[in-house]
Order: C-alpha cells, then structure tokens, then sequence
C-alpha cells in the first residue's frame, strides 16, 4: 500500500554493515526522512527474523487488533491504547502517533501490523531511535529539559512512584549529566547514545525486543498444572515430612475401616441391604471418631511449640497443621454424610420388618430406640450434630474467611464446644478417642485464658501506636519480663475497646533481644484490622479513647453546609471551633501517639522461623506485610553479632568473636522484600536502614576477605524496568543518582530497589554458587508466590519452610 508506513530504509548496501540507517515515516506525501543515524558495526543490521516469542505476541496482537477494526479496516485511539495495554495516555499518545503517519486519527491495520513487524525486526540502533521520538514529544529531533521532565513524571506515573518537584528536577539533571550536557537544555539522539554506552545492560536489555514494550499486550502462557513433578525425588525429599503424614493417615483410616468391617459382619444379617447401611453407618461413624480426634490435635498450638524444641520437630509436618486441619475437616463432612446415610437407611429398613413397631418417624426423631451414651439420644443428637457440622463446614470456606467476615467464621466455630458435647453424648465409644486430646486442649484454653494472663504476665498496654501507609498500624505493646519468644513467633491478641470475645493472631516483628516492648504490625484487610486502625486514627492521645462529639461535630457541621443551598447560609453552619477542639483535632492527626489502651496476648507460638539460627545459609522472602517475621529476624542476628564484639585490651582495635553454634550457626542471610507499591517500603525503612549502617563485616574463615553477614535485596513489581519503553528513561535516572550518591532515591537506603518481579534462577543461583552452606529459604507472603518460590526451591535443591497461622 501507498501510505504504509516505513521505519526502516538502509541509505547504504545491505551487506555492509557499517551503514547509515535513515528512520523515514510516510506522511503520504512520499516520505519523510527523519533523521540519518549513524550505524555501528553490527548495530545497524536488521535482524533476519523475529524470534518464536516475537511472533507469537505479533500473531496475538494482530488477533486483538482483527477484533476491534471499524467498518474501513482502521484502529482508533482507544482500541490501541487497550490492545497495547499502555496505562496512562501520555505513551498511548506517542505511539498512535508515530503509526499514524497519514494524521487522520486512526490507523489502518495493514499499515500498523508492518510498522510493528519493521520494528520487532529492527536492529538495537533502531529501536533505540523509535525510543528518542517518542521521548521527542514536539518532534524536533531533540529532547528538551521540560520534554524530559514530561518523560519522567509519566515514567512515575506508569510505575505507581511518587517524587517531589526537587527530585523531579535532580532526575532530570542526572539524565543530562550522564549525556554530557551539563547546562544544556536539550539532548541529541547521539548524546542519549553516548549515554547508554556508559550502561551496556541497560541498551541491551532496552532493545533485546520491542515486545517488552507492551508487557500487557504480550500472549499469557498457558500453564497447565501437572502432578507430575508431585513425583519426582526432589518433591518427595522436600515434601518427606508431609507425604509420610498422608501415608500414615490413609493407612490408619484403611486399618479402621477393615476393623469395623469384620465386626459388623459378624453380626450380619441376611438382609444384605440391611448389612450394606449397617456398614456405611458402623465403618463412617469410627472414621468420624478418629478424624474428629485429630482435627483437634492438629491445632494444640501450644503442644506444637513445645515440639519444636524437640527431635520429633524433624519428623512431624508442623508447619503444614492448619493445611491437615482443613484435610480431616472436609475428611469430617464426608464421613458425616455417608454416616448419616447408613444411619437412615438403617433405620428405614428396621422399621419395615414385620417385627417392628416403630416407624421411620418414630425411630429418626424420638428418644424411643435405646442408643447413645444417653439410652435414646442418638437419633435426636445426630440431627443437632449434622446441622452444627453443616454451618462450621459452610462458614469456614475460603469465600467467607477471605472476604472479609473473619467474624462469622470465628463465632460459627466456636460451635465445636456443642459439638464435641452432643458426639460424646452421641457415639458412647468417642470418649475414648477424645480424652486425652481433649484435656491437652482444656488446658491449653485455662493457660490462655485472660485470668491466667493477668497472674502470668501482669497487665499489658499498647503503648504507643504508629500509623503508617497502606493501614497498616504498628502497635508497641509492653512486654511482661518473663515474656519468652524466638525471632517470627506470634501471639493473639484482643482489644476490648475494640471487641470483647475476638483474639487474632499476628507475627511479633521486634526482636527476643528488645527488652521491655514487643513490635506488632497490622495490615487493614477485615473488619477487625479496619475497626483497628480507625479507631487509633480517631484516638486522642491525652483522653485515651477516640472524641466522638468533636467528630460527631465535625460531620454534622459539613452534613449541613452541603445541604444548605443560600450562600449567606452556607457560612454560618460552621461553628468556630474553641482551642481545645483544634488541640483535640491536631493530636488526633498525629501519625505517632503515645497511648495507654488495655489489651490481652496468648502466646508465643512458634513457626517455621524457630529453625533459623541452625541454618548455615538462610534466604529471608517477605511479600507485602509478610515482612513481619523476618523483620524480627534480621534484628535478632545484627543483636547477636553486636554481643560478640570483642575490644582489645591493649589498641582498642574492635572485632567480632565467634559465636559459638549452639547460639547460631547462621553464615549468611539473603533477604528479599517484595513490595506492589512505594509506599509499603515506609513500613520498615528505619530498621532497614538501620541494618545497613550496622551492617557487619565477618570473615568466615582464616585468610577470607571481610564480608557483608546480611545481603538486601528489594523489588517494587508495580514499577516498569529498564527493558521497558515506559520505564527505562526513569530507571536510567534513578541508577545514575543511585551510583553518584550511593543511595536510593525510592526508599533513601543505599541498597538499590530493583524494578519488576525476582527472577528467581538469577537469585537462586547467585546464591547456590556462594556455598555457605546449606541453604533454606523462608518465606512469608501470597500462596500464589510461595509455590512459585517453593518449585524453585525444588530445582535448585534448597529446603523450603513457609510460615503458616
């Protein structure tokens, strides 16, 4: 076609590869050429052929593009920008742009579809000037400083980041100094060239392929899930504890229900229907016996964590408890069924036989038939059981836990105390399962109970409280003396003032070492962590309890000016607030507050973090709040390093002893924190900071150089990285500060946030070739992130514990 546009034409032959090449855009009129680029020696040569991903992700956008064509076969400005999958306009914009050679408003999809091929197919030096216009925004064949400071804020505004004027301006110097332009106030596409030579990665990976352009337009893979790696060694040997454990529970239930069969058929009839109900009812009513034995062992919290000092902590799957609990429970509702159904069709059959002189109402729904532990109560007991297992079963699925209605989950199951009383009462032989689980868990309920608190522990207040980004509250709670944890164990905790009966579980993130206080963090996801973060938010430090006449004030007063419709009325519904109302406001306001507010904690509990300090090399992975426990880890080893340090008598040159394994064997802590926004990183940016000029040199071993005992590494996936168009002038700008000032302009900490998601097998190979030892891997976050970093885990023969609550 005529008016196809054309971004590429040599100026010279093609089998040499020196060549000038020369970017010309068809604006209908035969062509205009834009600018000659001078080519390197192996630069200038289009590639031959797009790679398997590039036509894959050209035939999904021709598809999608196929789909939104009006009746002339031409693309508009907003089916680009969707197809393309460009977030904020400004990129869309330049784009459209520079395929809309013919300035009509819209693109013909011949024409856009070969613009896209010429440039996948295109060579570095290419792509590289197809990024300089569209960073051209008036065209000129410079790029000014305003032009640049449009550039990076858009850059921030596609990474969800957020800098002040003053940064604004020092990234946009930083980008003229690199280029030598120092003064200037614009760029050349040969000065924004010279600039990249500086940072080869960054030219390489830019103009590896024009695909990473448009991440959201590239096709999703398809990943099927397969069972197959389920049975490979290195599942089995990173899974041992929790496979022998289902081995071990299918082989006890199997041994039951052979038992129960032989016994009922010695005392079968030659009803062969009344034997097969008899059998559904006797083999499912001992399976419930044992299963709802073990369901409540499986959350003896406090029986856990005293096995975690043990050996049997190496052969017990503890970390996987509240997993098997959710197991047995729907092993539970089953059983119940198939239970319940034997039991009918039992007492069906029974009523039918010419001997009977019960009906099928009479023996279902009377105390007339002499069974249960109550002569007559089985039937009865049974109906009350079903409908109590029914609502627990219903209102513990995942489609009321994680939507916010913690509440209904937590009081529908506080109904096993009826349960377990009415199964007593049912099945006469489920005492004997119960007993012993069931005085361990009496207990451990007397042991958390607030009166054996207050003896144990005394009062404990909240103290002081934070509010900090995302609703995330830091509460400071004080800290009994003969309050004991281990780094990442967590406790429950109540607030009266915000609910009387509720206890909810969060990962303590101080240090065992931080005397006198115990750190906790509380992200606002349910009603609970809502209802605590307002009412902290509205809390008057001085009076100790939110004010709601000056909030009941404040509402009314604004209720009632948007209602009032005549200006001279509007101005008199605000009332002048006194002194001690703005007082009142101002320390309402506050982010930090001291505070005196009443509350309870049960615990510690332990978790997969109590195997920390036997690790010779431990990776740290927190994702979002998920930082909590490694928080309170990473102060832990700095604590434990900082004791060791020894100061010579004679020079007073310091240095740090060794440390003896039975208090820490750990070499080398990797920790990764993985943020979706910049504002998360505020949650422990102190401590991080904190960490780093604390940081410790250790030489592991004689003759070793010095090196770094912990290693940082942080990720802000919202953000667009250097290989994409609509991040890579910002991420240039920010490595260039970063290598000048020795510190980060996202967070202020010398480590250097890294933008996008890990790539795990760099990572993990990295750290594979270090061989400090065994390494073991941590992780706190999203199960969708924990079983990606798990099979990696699998591949690269690291241990994997993940915290579970």
């Amino acid at each position: 076609m005529a008016d196809k546009e054309q971004l590429v034409k040599k100026s010279k032959d093609e089998n040499d590869d020196s060549q000038d090449i020369k970017i010309v855009i068809n604006d209908g009129h035969g062509g205009t050429e834009l600018e000659e680029v001078p080519g390197m020696s192996g630069e200038g040569k289009p590639n031959v052929s797009c790679s398997q991903d590039e036509k894959k992700w050209l035939d999904c956008v021709e598809e999608r593009f196929t789909k939104k064509v009006d009746e002339h076969g031409r693309i508009q400005f907003d089916d680009f920008q969707d197809v393309m999958g460009v977030r904020e306009s400004f990129f869309a914009d330049r784009f459209f742009s520079l395929f809309d050679t013919d300035k009509k408003g819209s693109i013909e999809i011949s024409v856009l579809m070969d613009g896209l091929r010429n440039l996948t197919n295109g060579s570095p030096v290419q792509k590289l000037k197809f990024v300089f216009d569209v960073y051209d925004i008036d065209g000129s064949g410079e790029i000014e400083r305003d032009e640049l400071k449009t550039i990076l804020t858009t850059c921030m505004e596609e990474s969800s980041l957020y800098f002040g004027e003053e940064h604004l301006n020092d990234l946009t110097d930083a980008m003229f100094e690199a280029a030598g332009k120092t003064g200037s106030d614009s760029i050349t596409f040969q000065d924004l060239r010279k600039a990249l030579e500086k940072h080869p990665s960054m030219t390489e990976t830019l103009t590896l392929s024009a695909t990473q352009w448009f991440g959201s337009a590239t096709p999703a893979k398809k990943t099927e899930k397969s069972w197959r790696h389920k049975f490979t060694w290195k599942y089995f040997r990173n899974n041992l504890r929790k496979i022998m454990f289902v081995i071990i529970f299918i082989l006890i239930n199997i041994a039951i229900t052979v038992y129960t069969v032989l016994e009922v058929l010695e005392k079968a009839s030659d009803d062969i229907a009344l034997t097969i109900f008899r059998l559904a009812a006797g083999i499912f009513g001992m399976l419930l016996n044992f299963n709802c034995m073990l369901v409540l062992i499986l959350v003896l919290r406090k029986c856990h964590t005293l096995i975690r000092s043990t050996p049997l902590a190496a052969i017990l799957p503890l970390d996987q408890h509240i997993t098997f609990h959710k197991m047995v429970g729907a092993v539970i509702g089953v059983c119940a069924i198939f239970h319940s159904a034997g039991a009918i069709g039992t007492a069906y059959i029974k009523s039918e036989m010419p001997t009977s002189n019960n009906t099928i109402v009479t023996i279902l729904f009377t105390t007339k038939i002499p069974m249960g532990l109550i002569p007559g109560s089985t039937y009865i007991t049974g109906w009350a059981l079903l409908a109590v297992l029914t609502v627990m079963i219903i209102f513990s699925l995942p489609f009321v836990r994680k939507s916010g209605h913690f509440e209904v989950f937590y009081w529908t199951h506080m109904l096993y105390i009826p349960f377990w009383i009415l199964l007593i009462i049912h099945a006469p032989t489920f005492w004997y399962y119960f007993i012993m689980p069931g005085v361990l868990f009496v207990i451990e309920k007397i042991i958390g109970s607030k009166l054996f608190k207050r003896v144990h522990y005394g009062r404990t207040f909240i103290t002081e409280v934070c509010l900090l980004p995302s609703g995330v509250c830091h509460l400071v709670i004080t800290r009994p003396e003969n309050f004991q944890f281990q780094p990442g164990d967590y406790i429950f905790i109540q607030i009266p003032d915000i609910a009387h009966f509720e206890w909810h579980p969060f990962t303590i993130s101080s240090a065992p070492e931080m005397k006198g206080h115990i750190w906790i963090h509380v992200r606002s996801l349910g009603h609970w962590t809502k209802r605590l973060y307002d009412y902290f938010s509205a809390l008057d430090p001085i009076k100790e309890k939110p004010d709601p006449n000056v909030m009941k004030r404040r509402t009314l007063a604004i209720s009632q000016a948007r209602a009032s419709w005549w200006p001279n009325k509007r101005q008199s519904q605000y009332r002048p607030k006194d002194k001690e109302e703005l007082k009142a406001e101002k320390r309402m306001a506050q982010v930090m507050k001291k505070v005196q507010v009443r509350c309870y904690i049960d615990g510690p509990y332990g978790t997969a973090t109590r195997e920390i300090f036997e690790t010779e090399h431990a990776v740290l992975i927190g994702a979002g709040i998920g930082v909590t426990p490694m928080a309170s880890i990473l102060q832990s080893v700095m604590y434990r390093y900082k004791e060791s340090k020894r100061t010579c008598p004679k020079c007073h040159h310091s240095f740090y002893g060794v440390i003896p394994e039975s208090a820490m064997n750990l070499k080398k802590v990797n920790f990764i924190w993985i943020n979706r926004d910049q504002k998360s990183f505020e949650w422990f940016v102190g401590l991080l900071n904190k960490i780093e000029k604390e940081q410790i040199d250790v030489a592991f071993e004689k003759g070793k150089e010095m090196e770094k005992v912990i290693d940082i590494q942080l990720y802000l996936t919202a953000a667009k990285t250097k290989s994409d168009i609509r991040g890579a002038g910002l991420q240039m700008a920010l490595s260039i500060i970063h290598r000048r000032d020795k510190k980060d302009l996202i967070t202020g900490l010398s480590t250097r946030t890294q933008a996008g998601r890990p790539n795990w097998n760099e990572i993990f190979g990295k750290i594979s070739e270090e061989r400090k030892g065994n390494v073991k891997v941590f992780f706190c976050g999203p199960p969708q992130l924990g079983g990606i970093v798990k099979k990696k885990c699998m591949t690269f023969g690291f241990k994997f514990r993940k915290e579970n609550f």
